[in-house]
């Protein structure tokens, strides 16, 4: 397979030829940098873990090479910690078992410049090779530039391969901005309960940013919890960890719909609900 930077790789861990590993994906995630995968695509990994006819594969668009580092890390340079975090999203890949692991090799840079038609391509190929059923990227509000940007290429390249390459689903999903505040309606909510432990593991391999200073793996098993207990205001518990998504299905169904009038749809949406529930009270 070609792809545009010759630091890219595809990695696959149980050794099955690459051009069969990527045919195979049935739930394709599209994450920034490395660690971003697990982090939003737990309902991904899971439904694929173990069951032999469906396979994750996961994309990396970036190598997380401006990443911040402290402790252990602290002297690193930019290629040493490009080098520690593709190692830890291969150990992840291995954890989950997923069907292949490509990396992309981009810095967060790029995804703003010329480069984004680079990048363009490469998730063209991808989805040429793959043809998921379900695909997982990054939500339209999230707060973190890099994942916007790698949202709105992967709408792109799929408006752009046409129907044909669509999946059956499509999600826009949490990390830099929880997803609580969308309506019911605008929200998917994902049950992530099973094999708590590995998720545990998943999100622990990324050694170099909790020894960093960022708990993500605290911070995102706790929102997960979370999630699960205030979905209904008005039931018991049903489920004991849960992930949110935005169903970005019908930027797909509708490939004249801007995506800026789609998202923003969701926030005067939310923003209707909020003046409601006030002027219910008198104001």
């Amino acid at each position: 397979m070609f792809l545009n930077r010759s630091g890219s790789e595809v990695f696959v861990p149980d050794r099955t030829p690459e051009a069969q590993a990527l045919a195979r994906t049935t739930h394709l995630g599209i994450g920034a940098h490395p660690d971003d995968l697990e982090f939003m695509t737990w309902h991904g990994i899971l439904e694929c873990l173990r069951h032999g006819d469906r396979w994750f594969s996961g994309v990396t668009v970036t190598d997380g090479r401006g990443s911040s580092r402290c402790a252990a890390y602290a002297d690193f340079s930019d290629e040493q910690m490009a080098r520690v975090r593709r190692d830890e999203q291969r150990k992840a890949a291995v954890i989950g078992e997923y069907g292949a692991l490509v990396t992309l090799g981009y810095s967060s840079v790029e995804l703003r410049g010329p480069a984004r038609r680079e990048i363009g391509e490469d998730l063209d190929t991808l989805l040429r090779a793959t043809r998921p059923r379900v695909i997982y990227t990054h939500s339209l509000c999230d707060r973190h530039a890099s994942h916007v940007a790698v949202a709105t290429l992967v709408v792109a390249a799929l408006r752009r391969l046409g129907p044909e390459y669509h999946p059956r689903e499509f999600y826009g999903c949490e990390v830099w901005r929880s997803l609580d505040w969308l309506l019911p309606e605008d929200r998917v909510g994902f049950d992530v309960s099973a094999h708590e432990n590995l998720t545990a593991a998943l999100t622990g391999v990324y050694d170099s940013q909790i020894a960093g200073g960022k708990r993500y793996d605290l911070a995102t098993s706790g929102r997960r919890r979370a999630n699960a207990t205030y979905h209904d205001a008005y039931a018991p518990d049903q489920v004991t960890l849960m992930e949110y998504a935005m169903d970005l299905g019908p930027l797909l169904r509708n490939p004249s719909l801007s995506v800026v009038d789609f998202a923003l749809g969701m926030v005067d949406r939310l923003a209707m609900d909020v003046r409601q529930r006030l002027q219910d009270f008198g104001d």
